[in-house]
């Protein structure tokens, strides 16, 4: 018989474009620190040797021939892999492979996901670090839970429990703020393990003003994702305070009712309509037939 062993299998992720100026040291270092790990690079449409790399590490290597996301690569990279635990993290070298076993402890502790949160020095550039803050005291009121690196691409998860909500992972940015929430909504368990990181090697895929937009949309997407009437309920509320301001306004002034009022009225009732709605749509996107 086999030795028994209570160790789960582990397989690593990295979602790649054009890394390869970091990819080979991080693999050797990477092998050396999980010589047992099923590593899985997914090649997001490079144009520079991924592929070869990957060979010449002995390393599985998803390519596609064009780029469709660093979300798409999460997911195929969560579907071909073999372990109990998937370990993410970014192929641009900023994370330390030795500190998986950090990680690794957490869970073990019996934590669903431990995510690598990274300090203030650890944020690329001033904009980056400020809209990151927002995001993570946004998420921590939405959910109550102390959310310390909502963006992170270095976290290591259950695998059975992230591949629940493969079809809510957006192909593009943003995987790490989907997969947070929904497990936060799910009640799964989540755990942030402070982790130092280094500088990128290679320029950054990040575009400020057009990934702008997409940071925008991601505070409206942690709400929608968590529960959406903690979202459109205080919208309605303004709304609502507001006519009801304006007619007291007009009632003193003119003694009418006006037009204006009758607007903002209505608009606060169909916001908070519109909120039950999507509380409902939430609540079956996250409904588990067991």
């Amino acid at each position: 018989m086999e030795p028994q062993t209570d160790t789960p299998a582990l397989s690593v992720i990295l979602p790649a474009k054009n890394e390869a100026a970091a990819l080979a040291p991080l693999l050797d270092h990477l092998r050396q620190a999980q010589p047992q790990a099923q590593i899985i690079v997914v090649d997001d449409g490079s144009t520079d040797d991924t592929p070869a790399i990957c060979a010449a590490a002995g390393v599985q290597c998803l390519s596609s021939p064009y780029s469709m996301g660093n979300g798409a690569a999460i997911k195929r990279g969560a579907r071909a892999a073999n372990g109990e635990i998937i370990v993410f993290m970014d192929a641009d070298g900023q994370h330390d492979p030795a500190l998986i076993e950090r990680l690794l402890a957490r869970l073990a502790e019996g934590y669903d996901m431990v995510v690598g949160a990274r300090d203030w020095s650890g944020q690329a550039g001033v904009g980056r670090g400020l809209a990151n803050t927002l995001y993570n005291w946004l998420a921590s009121k939405m959910t109550g839970h102390a959310v310390l690196d909502l963006t992170s691409g270095f976290r290591a998860v259950r695998a059975d429990k992230f591949r629940e909500f493969l079809h809510l992972l957006p192909n593009g940015f943003s995987y790490p703020t989907t997969c947070t929430m929904a497990f936060f909504r799910s009640a799964y368990t989540v755990a942030y393990e402070p982790i130092p990181v280094a500088p990128r090697v290679g320029k950054s895929h990040i575009r400020p003003l057009k990934d702008g937009i997409r940071f925008l949309l991601i505070i409206f997407k942690i709400a929608t994702l968590y529960s959406p009437l903690k979202l459109f309920v205080p919208v309605a509320a303004a709304f609502f305070l507001t006519g009801l301001g304006y007619y007291g306004y007009t009632y003193v002034t003119i003694h009418r009712f006006t037009n204006m009022s009758t607007l903002l009225f209505s608009a606060a009732v169909i916001i908070f309509l519109i909120g039950l709605i999507s509380e409902q749509i939430t609540a079956l996107t996250y409904r588990r037939d067991v």
